[in-house]
C-alpha cells in the first residue's frame, strides 16, 4: 500500500451502528469516517472514507501505540473497539439510541462511551465535521462543555465530558483515563425545534443499557435455531439497520461511490431502495420469523411505489428513494478524491431509468410469498398486481438493461425472461390457490412462451450450459437463480451441465464472478471482484443439486471472506478484501437464504 493509501483504511475494516434512519461507519482505529444526517441519504457530514483529507471525521482512539480489536456487545448492533497498549486496555462504545416516533427521534443522537477497563490509557479525540459533502462552511461555537456546529443547512451540537480546544472549525483534545473511569461524547442533530441537550456520564449509561434492551428484544423474534445462527443473527441486526423506520423501506447500502474496482470507476450510489431486494427481502425476513418487517417493507411497496400509467420503463421503476421519490438526478462530486482516489464519487443514480425486467418476478414473487406466510394481500394489491402482469404478458420480449445494470445497450437477458416468467407464473398460483379473477387463458400463453424461448434460444449447445443473453455463449452467474425460482428441476440434466459450467468458468475458490466483462462488454471501464450475492447463490444451487459437501465447504469458506464483524461489502477482491458498497443489504439476504435452505438440506 502507498503513503496515500495509507490514509484510508480498508473498506472491510469497518462496523455499522444505526438508529433506523441514518448510520456511521467506525473503522478499527476508533474513527468514524462516514455519517449522514439526517437520513440514509442526505448529505455527509463526516466523509473522510471518501477523501481522507477534505471529507471530515470524528476521530477518537488510544493516544500511544496500541493494538485494537473491534466486536458487538453480543446480540445487538452496539459496536466496540478497543485497544490494546502497554500500560493499560481502554475501548470505545459507539451506539445511536432508536428513539420511537417521537421528536427525540429526530435528534440522531450519536454517542461514543470511553472507558479505560485496566491499567491507565492516555486519548486523543478530533471532531472535524464537513458538512453537505465537505461544500458547505461552518462556524463553531463552545460553552461549559458543549460545542455547536452551524452550517447553512443543519447544525450538530457535541457535548462532552472531558474539556476541548478549537480552532473556529474543529474541536479536539487529549485525556487521561485511570482504571474504571469513563468519559462520554454525544453527538446530535441541533435546531428546528431540538434544544442542545446534554449528555452527563449517568444519562450515556442509561441509554446505552437502553440501547442494548432494544437490539436484544428485537432479535428474540428470530426462529432461526439452525447450525449457523451467530452469521445468520448478524447478517438480520445488519438488515434492520439498513431499513428507513418511517417507510419500512430497505437500502441496498448505506453508503455511495465505495469502488468495485480501485481506480476503476464503478462506483454507484447504493443509498435507495431496489425493487429487486424486494423478493430477497421478505423470504428471508419471514423465513426468520420477522413479519412485522416483512410488513413494513410490503407497505413501503404499496403505499410508496404507485404504478405509472406512461413510463418509458413500464409501469415501475427499478429503484426509489428511501421515502418513494421517483427523481434520483446522478451527480459527481469533482472535489473529492474518491476512496483511495478512486474518483469519481458519484450521488443520486442514473440507473433508475434504465429497463429491467427482472424487477417485475422480483416484486410479485415477494408479494406471492408474503400472501402465502404472512397475510393475504387486500383485492387493491391484487388489481394492481394483475395490471403489472398483464404488462409483463405484453413487453417481456424487448432486449433491457438487466439485472446487473449494464450501460453498454439494451439486450435479451436470460435473466430477465426468468423473471418474467417468475411473475406470471406466481400470479397464477395466487390466483388458483385464492379463487382471484385473472385473465389465466392469456397469462397461460405468456408463461409458456418465455419458457420456450428461454429453452431454445437461452441454451448454448457449445457450452452445454444455459447463457447471459440469446443467441450467444457467454456465461452469466445470474443464471443460478433458475432452479432457486423453480424455473427449472435442481437436478434437471440441462441444469447441472450449466452448474458444471459455472463452476468451471466463474467460480474461483468458492467466489463467483458475475460474467467475464471481456467476452461480455458492458459499457464500463476497469474489471471487478466477484459478486458475493453470486457465492451464495451458487451454495444455495450446489445444495438443491443434492451436492450437499461441496455446498457446505463453499458456505464455509464464503464465511471467511466477511470482515472481522461477519459483515459483506457488495465484491471480494483478488486477495480477499471487501469491494464496493458497504454492507450490502442483498449479500445479507442471499446468506440467510442459503443457510436456511443448507441446513434444511443437511437434515
Amino acid at each position: 500500500m502507498t503513503a496515500e493509501d495509507s490514509r484510508y483504511l480498508p473498506i472491510g475494516e469497518h462496523g455499522l451502528i444505526g438508529d433506523l434512519r441514518t448510520v456511521a461507519l467506525v473503522g478499527t482505529n476508533g474513527t468514524i469516517d462516514w455519517y449522514c444526517c439526517p437520513r440514509f441519504d442526505a448529505p455527509s457530514v463526516f466523509a473522510s472514507i471518501l477523501d481522507a483529507d477534505q471529507g471530515g471525521s470524528f476521530e477518537l482512539a488510544a493516544d500511544t501505540p496500541a493494538r485494537t480489536k473491534q466486536f458487538y456487545f453480543p446480540d445487538t448492533n452496539v459496536l466496540i473497539t478497543r485497544f490494546f497498549a502497554d500500560d493499560g486496555v481502554g475501548e470505545v462504545q459507539d451506539f445511536m439510541p432508536v428513539a420511537d416516533g417521537s421528536r427525540e427521534a429526530d435528534r440522531h443522537r450519536l454517542i461514543r462511551r470511553v472507558a479505560c477497563v485496566r491499567g491507565t490509557l492516555p486519548f486523543r479525540v478530533r471532531v472535524a465535521p464537513r458538512f453537505d459533502y465537505a461544500r458547505q462552511p461552518h462556524t463553531v461555537h463552545s460553552q461549559g462543555g458543549q460545542t455547536l456546529f452551524e452550517s447553512p443547512s443543519m447544525s450538530l451540537a457535541l457535548t462532552s465530558t472531558v474539556p476541548l480546544d478549537g480552532d473556529g472549525r474543529d474541536v479536539w483534545g487529549r485525556f487521561k483515563l485511570h482504571e474504571g473511569e469513563y468519559a462520554v461524547f454525544a453527538l446530535d442533530r441541533v435546531g428546528e425545534g431540538l434544544a442542545m441537550r446534554g449528555c452527563p456520564i449517568q444519562e450515556a449509561e442509561e441509554e446505552f443499557a437502553a440501547t442494548v434492551r432494544f437490539w436484544r428484544r428485537w432479535l428474540s423474534a428470530s426462529k432461526y435455531r439452525g447450525r449457523w445462527r451467530e452469521v445468520v443473527h448478524r447478517s438480520a441486526l445488519t438488515l434492520k439497520l439498513l431499513t428507513y423506520a418511517p417507510t419500512g423501506g430497505i437500502v441496498a447500502a448505506p453508503t455511495t461511490s465505495l469502488p468495485e474496482q480501485i481506480h476503476g470507476g464503478r462506483n454507484w450510489d447504493y443509498r435507495y431502495v431496489w425493487i429487486r431486494d424486494a423478493a430477497f427481502c421478505v423470504y428471508a425476513l419471514l423465513r426468520l420469523g420477522f413479519t412485522e418487517e416483512a410488513e413494513s417493507f410490503m407497505g413501503f411497496l404499496s403505499t410508496h411505489v404507485p404504478l405509472c400509467s406512461d413510463c418509458h420503463t413500464g409501469p415501475l421503476q427499478i429503484m426509489y428513494g428511501i421515502d418513494g421519490r421517483r427523481e434520483l438526478p446522478e451527480q459527481e462530486l469533482h472535489h473529492l478524491e474518491g476512496y483511495r482516489g478512486s474518483a469519481p464519487v458519484r450521488v443520486g443514480n442514473a440507473a433508475a431509468n434504465q429497463l429491467q425486467l427482472d424487477i417485475y418476478g422480483a416484486l410479485i414473487d415477494s408479494i406471492y410469498l408474503y400472501d402465502k406466510w404472512g397475510q393475504p394481500i387486500s383485492s387493491d394489491r391484487w388489481d394492481e398486481l394483475c395490471t403489472l402482469v398483464d404488462w409483463v404478458c405484453q413487453n417481456w420480449d424487448q432486449p433491457d438493461e438487466g439485472i446487473w445494470e449494464t450501460r453498454g445497450g439494451r439486450k435479451n437477458f436470460v435473466y430477465s425472461r426468468l423473471m418474467c416468467w417468475v411473475a406470471i407464473e406466481r400470479a397464477m398460483r395466487m390466483a388458483s390457490h385464492r379463487g382471484l379473477p385473472a385473465d389465466t387463458p392469456n397469462w397461460r400463453r405468456a408463461r409458456d412462451a418465455i419458457y420456450r424461448e428461454i429453452m431454445r434460444r437461452g441454451w448454448s449447445s457449445t457450452l452445454k450450459a444455459f447463457i447471459q443473453h440469446f443467441d450467444d455463449d457467454v456465461l452469466d452467474a445470474s443464471v443460478l437463480m433458475m432452479p432457486l425460482a423453480k424455473f427449472v428441476s435442481p437436478t434437471d440434466p440441462k441444469w447441472l451441465s450449466t452448474l458444471e459450467a459455472l463452476g468451471r468458468e466463474l467460480v474461483s475458490d468458492s467466489l463467483v464472478y458475475r460474467y467475464d466483462p471481456e467476452a461480455s462488454p458492458d459499457g464500463l471501464q476497469g474489471v471487478e471482484g466477484t459478486f458475493s450475492i453470486c457465492s451464495f447463490w451458487y451454495v444455495e444451487a450446489l445444495a438443491r443439486a443434492g451436492r450437499l459437501d461441496d455446498a457446505r465447504l463453499a458456505f464455509e469458506k464464503m464465511l471467511t471472506y466477511a470482515n472481522h464483524l461477519g459483515l459483506y461489502a457488495e465484491e471480494i477482491g483478488h486477495t480477499g478484501e471487501q469491494l464496493g458498497n458497504f454492507p450490502q443489504a442483498i449479500t445479507h439476504l442471499a446468506l440467510i437464504s442459503a443457510a436456511f435452505n443448507l441446513d434444511h438440506a443437511l437434515g
